[in-house]
């Protein structure tokens, strides 16, 4: 049990931050946070958070980033949390990023007092908020071992990938066979509808066989009831496949499934359901009918 009196800092209040703050209050954390929408602070609020200006989070000696890219890690660590370091700031990176980029700035703000931590997690942000989230750990062990708390607190299951980039790098990979499962998960929906089955039923059935995925637990319902209220975003998969996508160019591997999938959730986009769940992809293979 973390000291009531341990303050962390918290900068990106949507799905993830959210999930991340029901972690750490209950373990007895005074969690600061803030989001450039005012509303994603009064719902922390009624959290057991609190809302708090830009500079006073910077000020907190640990400080969790849960913003939407690697722009905004950036931009948020050399231009808020930098000036603000001090004595030895340490900061825990939630968000899925360029893990090329991620080790560079970590590197970077390292002589200016920041130790930077990566800590994604796999898993929704229902799951996380559950403590049924994996957290990938990258950077310095030592590191680690000062946040250990903080760490067990929001994921009771956790590794230690490697230095800085690699728990972005083990993300990506984990969340490209993540996203390829609920797109089988959806073609195998529709085609089973498609061939006069009860979808309902269905799910149940594959849930018991062979092709069973966590994805049917997590996602099932969700498509069969097109019910897309979000634990994670269409545009916010469609942002990791594009990170998936120039990690791959890069090392000029090439990833057909990936392709298919990234255009499968562009599309989505285009249909105006970029925020929806990215349970809907199974939209898209919906219209894919003659």
């Amino acid at each position: 049990m973390a000291s009531e009196t341990k303050t962390v800092g918290l900068i990106g209040l949507g799905l993830m931050g959210q999930a991340l703050a029901t972690r750490l209050i209950p373990a007895g954390f005074r969690v600061l946070g803030y989001d450039i929408d005012a509303a994603k602070g009064t719902r922390l609020k009624a959290t057991g958070g609190e809302a708090a200006s830009l500079a006073d989070v910077a000020k907190c000696g640990t400080v969790l980033l849960a913003v939407f890219s690697t722009d905004q890690v950036e931009d948020v660590t050399e231009n808020t949390l930098v000036p603000a370091a001090g004595g030895g700031k340490i900061v825990l990176c939630t968000s899925t990023c360029d893990p090329d980029r991620i080790a560079t700035l970590a590197a970077r703000v390292e002589p200016k007092g920041i130790r930077f931590l990566e800590t994604p997690v796999s898993g929704s942000s229902g799951q996380v908020s559950r403590g049924e989230g994996t957290g990938l750990i990258g950077g310095d062990p030592a590191t680690a071992a000062e946040v250990d708390d903080i760490l067990t607190a929001l994921y009771p299951r956790r590794f230690h990938i490697g230095k800085a980039g690699d728990a972005g790098r083990a993300k990506l990979a984990i969340n490209l066979i993540l996203g390829l499962n609920r797109m089988a998960l959806a073609e195998g929906i529709v085609f089973a509808s498609r061939l006069g089955l009860d979808a309902k039923a269905f799910l149940d059935v594959a849930r018991a066989s062979a092709a069973y995925s966590q994805v049917m637990d997590i996602k099932g319902r969700k498509m069969v009831e097109r019910e897309f209220k979000p634990e994670g975003f269409v545009h916010q998969s469609l942002k990791d496949f594009a990170l998936m996508h120039d990690q791959a160019s890069k090392l000029g591997q090439t990833l057909p499934a990936l392709e298919l999938n990234k255009s499968l959730l562009e599309a989505c986009v285009r249909a105006g359901e970029a925020d929806y769940d990215n349970s809907a992809v199974i939209e898209e293979i919906r219209r894919r009918y003659k």
